[in-house]
């Protein structure tokens, strides 16, 4: 008889929960599964951070996290992100050790959260850039706010089992700025960023980047790379290495749309070729907003959030702006070959919140986020 009320308990919430799902779901309910319509699953901290890494997906609509009490396997931290066409789930289960909740793009949300929870005895592994030693997690945690590449830390304690790591402090990172994963020449296509996106991080606006000075045009400089990433045009090449605290210089492909990270601070070797331009990042400097223009004829395949039908690129770019969801978008013209997509104006956005690429159970490791965002919610 308990477990029956329970059941029609749980039955009740989740009808409660989609009734005002439409208009802002934020509650969260315990020990229900949402299974199946899974679209990929992320590592996450807690059942906050991954409401808020539904939110910022393109297409996640609900999720389900496996929290740290977890038992039956070691999926600890899985955060699956979920969708389905009618935007609610297929089906849901009671499920000890899991939560579920809906995404809050319907909520106005917070385009950069602030995280001021720290993690006893849990690590956020890998993505480190830069290790120093500090007295104790307070310390860290001041280090990596004022760093503008730290996103997220770890800190070994005192006691760690091994004696040379202590009190050490892991400063990580991960991408704050838009990333386009699918950058293809097409013909009927116009693409873009939105006015207000922060393609910089933290700067100094007194100062302006002078291009002449930092870019090399038909020279490649070979070796030293960090990693790659598609970019429409050189100056986004250069956001990208300017918001990468390893990256010291760059070189960008405008055949292919590849922009190539380098990480080498002793040595910067040219050589000439074609098609391809180099640069030094601008870590400290205002940079203007050449990444702003429209690029005819390119499209940013996928990331979609939806699309509206609007009759020009400007206007789309104007929908974007005023979508608080959207980072960049691609409009179809009349010049496009399937006559069904014209005047789709398809808004887009990226995860450019903090997001530790593994979250582990660690004894004696402490680990958390800045709270660089925190300070600027509290403005």
């Amino acid at each position: 008889m308990k477990m029956e009320s329970s059941l029609i308990l749980v039955g009740l919430l989740l009808a409660s929960s989609f009734s005002f799902s439409k208009a802002c779901p934020n509650g969260l309910l315990e020990n229900v599964d949402f299974p199946g319509s899974d679209i990929t699953f992320l590592y996450s901290p807690s059942v906050e951070h991954c409401q808020q890494l539904c939110t910022q997906h393109p297409a996640c609509l609900f999720f389900t996290f496996i929290r740290p009490d977890w038992t039956s396997d070691n999926r600890h931290f899985y955060c699956y992100l979920k969708s389905t066409p009618s935007g609610q789930p297929s089906s849901q289960t009671p499920l000890l050790g899991v939560t579920s909740g809906f995404s809050l793009k319907t909520c106005n949300p917070e385009p950069r959260p602030c995280f001021s929870q720290v993690f006893q005895n849990v690590d956020f592994f890998g993505a480190d850039y830069r290790t120093l030693f500090t007295p104790d997690i307070q310390e860290c945690q001041r280090v990596c706010t004022q760093d503008p590449g730290c996103q997220f830390f770890a800190f070994m304690k005192e006691d760690h089992p091994i004696h040379n790591i202590r009190f050490k402090c892991y400063l990580k990172f991960s991408w704050s700025v838009p990333r386009t994963p699918i950058v293809e020449k097409k013909a009927g296509v116009t693409s873009g960023f939105a006015q207000k996106t922060q393609q910089t991080q933290e700067l100094d606006t007194r100062k302006q980047i002078s291009r002449a000075k930092t870019f090399f045009p038909n020279t490649d400089i070979p070796g030293s790379n960090l990693e790659h990433q598609k970019s429409v045009s050189v100056e986004h090449c250069q956001v990208l290495c300017s918001a990468h605290p390893k990256c010291t210089y760059f070189s960008f492909s405008s055949d292919d749309f590849e922009c190539y990270l380098k990480n080498n601070l002793n040595n910067l070797t040219v050589k000439p070729k074609d098609g391809i331009t180099s640069g030094i990042p601008a870590h400290f400097c205002q940079l203007d907003d050449s990444t702003h223009h429209h690029y005819e004829g390119v499209d940013f395949r996928g990331s979609d959030i939806r699309f509206e039908l609007m009759d020009t690129a400007e206007l789309c770019q104007l929908k974007c702006d005023e979508d608080p969801n959207c980072q960049f978008y691609t409009y179809v013209d009349e010049n496009f070959s399937d006559r069904a997509a014209w005047r789709r104006c398809y808004l887009k956005r990226v995860i450019t919140m903090p997001a530790p690429p593994i979250v582990n159970k660690q004894a004696s490791v402490v680990s958390g986020f800045s709270l660089r965002d925190c300070r600027t919610s509290l403005a």
